[in-house]
């Protein structure tokens, strides 16, 4: 018999001062923590893709999700399609994923400046001066990679053709 999987998933979303605590004990234990972030409105090929080569840097991989008032103020009012609870369990529910924090900010910077992971991820469309959270990864001996994307996905042009069938 299988263990609550519902509740393992939901014990992967997390707040700040829980995910301190969760990654103190993993340095402790000489686990590498990778974090990344972003919007996952839609999760597609390209994301897992993306998500599974940033998880292999590391030990642990969390993922800094953005609350829909941020995505809205970044990609605008009709998004995001998904709202925060369900792409914070979907993402989670990724074996590879550790923990998922949501974040309020336009940027993961001070998330992850107080959380001060061993790798920050971004994709290759970023260069690390362009990085929100670089120069305090950097600054504390960590490393800051990029990933190349899958080209042709994205959730903006899955939505655009959604929209282009039923018009």
């Amino acid at each position: 018999m299988r263990h609550n999987l519902e509740q393992t998933l939901l014990d992967k979303i997390t707040t700040l001062p829980q995910l301190q605590q969760t990654i103190a004990a993993w340095k402790s234990e000489g686990k590498k923590v990778v974090f990344t972030n972003g919007v996952f409105d839609l999760l597609h090929l390209g994301h897992v893709t993306y998500l599974a080569k940033a998880a292999d840097l590391g030990d642990k991989l969390i993922i800094g999700l953005n609350t829909d008032a941020s995505v809205k103020r970044l990609k605008g009012e009709n998004r995001p399609v998904n709202d925060q609870s369900n792409r914070a369990a979907i993402l989670a529910s990724l074996f590879f994923v550790d923990a998922v924090v949501l974040f309020e900010d336009d940027t993961p910077r001070d998330l992850i400046a107080q959380l001060l992971p061993d790798v920050l991820v971004k994709g290759a469309d970023y260069t690390v001066d362009q990085i929100a959270g670089a120069k305090e990864v950097l600054a504390n001996g960590g490393e800051v990679k990029t990933i190349t994307l899958v080209d042709g996905y994205s959730s903006t042009s899955i939505i655009n053709r959604i929209k282009a069938q039923t018009t």
